[in-house]
Parts: C-alpha cells; sequence; structure tokens
C-alpha cells in the first residue's frame, strides 16, 4: 500500500486518553469518535488531518489503557498511517487489528517536521521523506498481516476469508 501525505508531528509518550479521552468512550460512533480525536493535545487536530494524514511520533505512542477506540478515532479522523519510535504493545495490536497502517522507524522522527510530506510503502517499509530528500526503512511486516491491513482490519479478513471457503 502506498501513501502520500503531510506530517502532524507529536511527542514521545502520546497516551490513549490524549488521543480519544475517556468520556467519549461511551460511544463507538465513528463520526463522533473522530470529532473528538487528539483534542487532549491538539485543539487543532481536526482541521490538520484534511491535510495532514501521516502522524509521526516519539517513543511509546499509544500509552495508557487498552481502549480499542485510539486507533479507530484516528482512524475514522482521516489518519492514513502512523510512524512512532515505538509504539505502547497493545495500542500497536489494536492498531493492526482495524487495520491502520503503523509503522516503527525513529531516524524518521528526528528528522522530520510537521508539514513535511511523506511517501510510504507499507509493503517494503519504505518511508521518503520527499520534503527533504531522505530515504529511510522500516522493518515490513509479514505478509498475513500485509494483508489483514489492506483488507481494512481483522473483522473484514476474517469475513472475506469465511466467504472463500
Amino acid at each position: 500500500m502506498q501513501i502520500e501525505a503531510r506530517v502532524i508531528k507529536y511527542k514521545d509518550n502520546v497516551n490513549t486518553d490524549e488521543i480519544i479521552p475517556a468520556r467519549y468512550l461511551n460511544t463507538t460512533d465513528l463520526k463522533q469518535l473522530a470529532k473528538h480525536c487528539m483534542e487532549g493535545i491538539d485543539k487543532d487536530f481536526l482541521s490538520k488531518v484534511k491535510q495532514n494524514r501521516i502522524i509521526v511520533a516519539g517513543e511509546n505512542f499509544g500509552c495508557g489503557s487498552s481502549r480499542e477506540h485510539a486507533p479507530i478515532s484516528l482512524k475514522a479522523a482521516g489518519v492514513a498511517c502512523i510512524i512512532a519510535v515505538s509504539f505502547a504493545r497493545i495500542f500497536f495490536r489494536n492498531a493492526i487489528n482495524i487495520g491502520l497502517p503503523i509503522l516503527e522507524e525513529s531516524k524518521v522522527f528526528y528528522e522530520t517536521e510537521e508539514e513535511d510530506t511523506l511517501r510510504v510503502d507499507t509493503v517494503s517499509g519504505k518511508i521518503e521523506n520527499l520534503t527533504r530528500g531522505k530515504v529511510y526503512f522500516a522493518t515490513p511486516y509479514p505478509k498475513f498481516l500485509q494483508d489483514l491491513i489492506e483488507k481494512g482490519g481483522i473483522k473484514k479478513w476474517v469475513m472475506e476469508r469465511v466467504k472463500s471457503g
């Protein structure tokens, strides 16, 4: 999958309550989750994400509670990909399960600024900073995880497998 977009950049240790505050966990309405996404740390997120669809973040992105609402709200808001130095383990798994492409690569965080344009190939792990003329390589996922992400998450992946017998 190829993704080309501008960057929104965040710090280390962005937690799930900052991604989607707990007071909104009583809904599964994607529009409502998207509406409140990142409001804990970035009041301008919704206007930024219209043009800047790749998040670049520091260490431990998605730490905190195990709420699935965090990656769901990011995807519903229009985030196409997240590249971070590292992800909290449960956020990592939840993102993969809903089909949100995420990659770990540390140099991107340190050498990319907000508004830079990145081109990401999730199959090969190649990340190009088109603004700065730099190229990085994240470890690509195994084929079955790439298929799961490409299908839009584990639910859609399973449904397709059941239909094909």
